[in-house]
């Protein structure tokens, strides 16, 4: 039997799922190097026909955060290993529909340029389109950007590379900063190791959004298999790498982050620092030594390493990838420990608590504080009314915490809740610049216009964008760039931190009294993995069944509102209609809510819980704060049951 006949053998035996069967053979059709056909062929007589399903049972898409998933599969074939053996990183990405590697890169980069220049076409721009390319410590990573930007000038277009890896702010500045048209970062951010990701940004430095997305989306599935086979061979003749400039312009723009440089001065903070092997330690480490903390970096953990040797995940939402930073800030006497992932697009700290330990917040925490924090101080400095105004907004994701509805309802402002993904929180941004360009003209693009200037600019012909934030670790001081920025979100931070300092108070003690102003609110996450083909199915039957047979209730608690954003029109702040997405919100009789969604970034599906209680004083708030997690912590455990009873159908 032939290679293809057996594959369809296998189809027809049930082994391999019909989808699988017919990617299987398109791969085989088109001219594939000799290792991809090698590492098939190898899979397809050992019978690996679980992996088979894995890597072909449907070509990867973009989810919330772009296109991400494996790109050293489970099973690891000879051919894919190269000479590096079992233990050395392998000679080539795994072959797949399904996987990130040159294949599926090519005809993404591909996809973006057809659509970018149409798009040009269609504004009356006949110039080159521009493509800046960034990417971090991963497997493959400089060899997927230098791939990305070999095809697109091949195709025509003009590419900009760094010399090394940069985290995904920088990417979104770079993108604003060179009046690129679009930009990609190689990137799985905070994933496990074998996993790489594809993050695609427009003109405006954003992810891309509707109808962008979907138009990329078709450009891509239009590009035929056999159209690749040209690019698999890098040309970077005519790639432009980016000199010492570009970082310049964008530690420029981070530091405006700080909104009271001679507080942090004064205040000698002794910070740790981990980038968890990743892009970080390139510029917050000069960030916060700029602003005047001194900083010790977590050694271990300072130099770059896809393989993250020092922790179980890279990811700042973990306690364990912060314990040797926890550690170290214990034993030099920290008042806190920020930590970046592997893009420094997300933030985690932990921070000395009145009893001298070194405390963990979550990002809702976080993000709670800096909220509070910069709307008081913009208030002081003048950059807002004292009263608060609707000119004045905090964006947020409806999964991130109602105490920051609460804290912009306390100063006044608008409180604009989007979906999850911070592409939508630039969203709001880029139509808020666009109002202003429509008032103002040229001049709301000129560099030279201060902040002061562009936050006034903003409140008389738009909206000014206060700060945005997520629940899952990531912030954004301001509108200079367009996703969230671990670099400048650690400058926020030690400001917050050198301000509790100077007042002989604690952060967690200053979290206190936001609770005492404001009420106490407790968050809580449940993640259901589910991975490959028949784990996509279990997660589809759990947001099927939410929709056709919602639920009415878990133990004593009823549900007295569920919110379908798939059918339902819901709308923001500004009016403006949420679009439709499969993510569900139910209220309970005891006036706590959650959110359910599939995550588009990872294999899992997630549960947001949101519990609320009031405090009428201080001493009253450990008892409050106990009871509110028993209730929730009783929730929790019945809103998993009955989400894994539905995934079994």
């Amino acid at each position: 039997m032939t290679l293809v006949e057996k594959i369809k053998a296998a189809g027809s035996a049930g082994h391999l799922m019909p989808a699988a069967v017919e990617n299987l053979q398109a791969f085989l059709g088109a001219k594939l190097p000799e290792w991809a056909v090698a590492s098939i062929t190898e899979l397809v007589e050992t019978e690996a026909w679980s992996e088979l399903n894995d890597r072909f049972y449907v070509y990867l898409a973009f989810g919330t955060g772009g296109m991400r998933g494996r790109t050293i599969g489970k099973v690891s074939t000879k051919a894919e290993q190269g000479e590096s053996g079992a233990t050395g990183a392998p000679a080539h990405a795994a072959i797949g529909s399904n996987v990130l590697n040159d294949f599926t890169l090519i005809r993404a980069v591909i996809g973006l340029y057809r659509y970018t220049k149409k798009y040009q076409v269609a504004q009356k721009n006949d110039a080159a389109p521009k493509f800046v390319v960034a990417h971090d410590v991963r497997y493959f990573s400089r060899h997927f950007c230098e791939l990305a930007a070999s095809t697109w000038t091949r195709l025509g277009g003009e590419a900009y590379i760094f010399d090394g890896p940069r985290p995904t702010p920088q990417l979104s500045f770079s993108v604003r900063w060179l009046k690129a048209h679009a930009g990609v970062v190689i990137t799985a951010s905070h994933n496990p190791p074998h996993d790489n990701g594809f993050k695609a940004y427009f003109d405006d430095g954003a992810q891309v959004v509707p109808p962008h997305d979907k138009g990329i989306v078709d450009e891509v599935n239009a590009v035929p298999l056999n159209e690749l086979d040209q690019y698999l061979t890098k040309e970077l003749g005519k790639v432009v790498t980016l000199k010492r400039e570009a970082d310049d312009e964008y530690l420029a723009a981070a530091e405006t982050a700080v909104l009271d440089t001679a507080l942090v001065k004064s205040a000698k903070l002794k910070v740790i620092f981990t980038n968890i092997h990743g892009t970080g330690a390139v510029h917050s480490l000069p960030l916060l030594i700029h602003a005047g903390c001194h900083v010790s970096p977590v050694l271990p953990q300072l130099d770059f390493d896809p393989a993250f040797p020092t922790v179980k995940s890279p990811n700042p939402e973990n306690a364990e990838a912060l314990s040797l930073g926890v550690a170290l800030a214990e034993k030099e006497g920290a008042d806190v420990l920020l930590a970046t992932d592997p893009d420094a697009d997300r933030m985690g700290v932990a921070v000395r608590n009145r009893d001298g330990k070194m405390e963990l917040l979550t990002g809702n925490q976080i993000g709670s504080l800096l909220a509070e924090y910069r709307l008081t101080k913009y208030k002081e400095r003048g950059l807002i009314p004292a009263a608060g105004s609707d000119r004045v907004c905090l964006v947020k994701t409806f999964v991130t915490t109602r105490l920051q509805d609460a804290i912009g309802a306390g100063h006044g402002v608008k409180v604009i809740n989007t979906l999850t993904g911070f592409k939508w929180i630039a969203a709001k941004m880029r139509g808020y610049e666009d109002q202003l360009r429509a008032a103002i003209g040229d001049k709301a693009d000129d560099p030279k216009m201060t902040f002061k200037e562009r936050a006034k600019f903003l409140q008389e012909h738009a909206t000014f964008y206060a700060f945005g934030t997520e629940e899952s670790y990531g912030y954004l001081p301001n509108d200079y760039l367009r996703d969230k920025d671990g670099n400048s979100a650690c400058l926020m931070f030690a400001e917050l931190c050198a301000a509790v300092k100077s007042r002989g108070i604690t952060v967690p003690e200053y979290l206190d009294e936001i609770y005492l102003k404001y009420g106490f609110y407790l968050e809580g996450v449940i993640n259901i993995y589910y991975e490959g083909a028949s784990g996509s199915v279990k997660i589809e039957r759990i947001l099927e069944t939410y929709r056709s047979s919602s639920p009415t209730k878990f133990g004593d608690v009823t549900v007295t509102k569920f919110e379908d954003f798939g059918r339902q029109d819901i709308y923001d702040a500004d009016k403006e209609l949420i679009p439709k997405q499969d993510l569900y919100f139910v209220t309970l009789s005891n006036g706590y809510s959650f959110a359910a969604r599939g995550s588009g970034t990872e294999p899992k599906m997630k549960f947001y819980l949101f519990a609320n209680a009031d405090v009428s004083s201080a001493d009253e708030l450990p008892a409050v704060k106990a009871k509110t997690k028993a209730t929730l912590d009783g929730l929790i455990k019945l809103i998993d049951a009955d989400a894994r009873q539905r995934a079994e159908g």
